[in-house]
This record gives structure tokens, sequence and C-alpha cells, in this order.
């Protein structure tokens, strides 16, 4: 995508980068576009690299990515549906997404607490993207009906490693051999 302009339509979410922080870029504040990836902006703001979820892609004039699911018929979270929702977080860096990656190592549920625990890695321990990544999954997760809370744990045991990604995965970014 080449760099381009645009202003923002109405207050956007956004997360710093590369430490997760959350922001709000104001309406009718002037935004560059560095990056489009899995539905995600990168945008400069105020001198700042910031991260722009697709689902807010349409404050900036942008076609949002859609996240949607089916009316809740009960209370419970539904697991698939929290895969779903995974499935549509990328890596900032490499388009495949974080669990074709290999990189979503749990998931578990507290029906009760209305909680979703996560437990992740990274593709590298310095990898400066992580809380950005952690801040993607949390947002993405609490899409999931009767989600009120997201809990995710960054770890590094065991590391990550190009076997752990899907065949699909492998051969989409020339790792497979």
């Amino acid at each position: 995508m080449e760099r381009r302009m645009v202003v923002a339509r109405a207050d956007c979410p956004a997360r710093r980068v590369p430490d997760g922080t959350p922001l709000t870029i104001p309406k009718d504040t002037f935004v560059t576009i560095t990056q489009a990836l899995g539905g995600n902006y990168t945008v400069t703001y105020n001198g700042q690299m910031v991260r722009v979820d697709g689902t807010d892609a349409d404050r900036l004039g942008l076609e949002p990515e859609l996240l949607s699911f089916p009316p809740a018929t009960d209370d419970l979270i539904h697991e698939e549906q929290v895969w779903t929702a995974l499935k549509t977080v990328f890596d900032p860096e490499i388009p495949v997404d974080l669990v074709n990656l290999g990189l979503i190592y749990a998931v578990n549920i507290d029906q009760q607490s209305k909680r979703v625990d996560i437990t992740m890695t990274l593709t590298a321990p310095g990898c400066g993207m992580g809380p950005v990544l952690v801040g993607d999954v949390e947002y993405r997760v609490r899409l999931v009906p009767n989600v009120e809370q997201v809990n995710v744990e960054l770890v590094f045991d065991p590391p990550w490693s190009r076997e752990m990604m899907s065949e699909e995965a492998q051969l989409e970014t020339g790792m497979f051999f």
C-alpha cells in the first residue's frame, strides 16, 4: 500500500507502537497510513506510529474489517468463536494470522466470570511488537459474544519455531522445506 493521508471521520481508538498504549485519534485529524496488513492499519499521528484495528477503519474513511458473530442464543462463550476472532489477528510483519503462525498456545474459558485466558508467544522473544499483538488479541476476542474480560499471557517456553506453523502458513511464507 502506498502511503496516503486521510482525515479521521470520527474519534478513532488506536494503540501506540511498539508499547501498545491506548490512545484516541480525534475526529478531523490528519493521519498518514503507512501500512495495511491483515485488516489493521499502521498510521502516523502527531509524529507517533500507531495501530488502528481494522474493525475501526471506517472511522478513517476506510473499508472496515468485519468481525461479526450471530446473535447469542445463550449466555455462554463459544470456543469456536474465540478461535475465529484469533484468526483475524495478523502478525504486523508476516501476512499470516497468529493461529496459523502457531503463536496461540492455549485458550481457556471461564464461563462463570465471562473471561477468556489466552497463552501465546511471539516469533522472537525480542519482538518489539509484542504489546501491540497482545492488544490486538484482547481487542478482537472482546468482540466475541458474552466475553467480558480477556487475559493474555505472553510466554516464551516452549520457544516458537517454524514447525509450529500450519503447512498453509509455511507455504505462504516460503518457509516450507
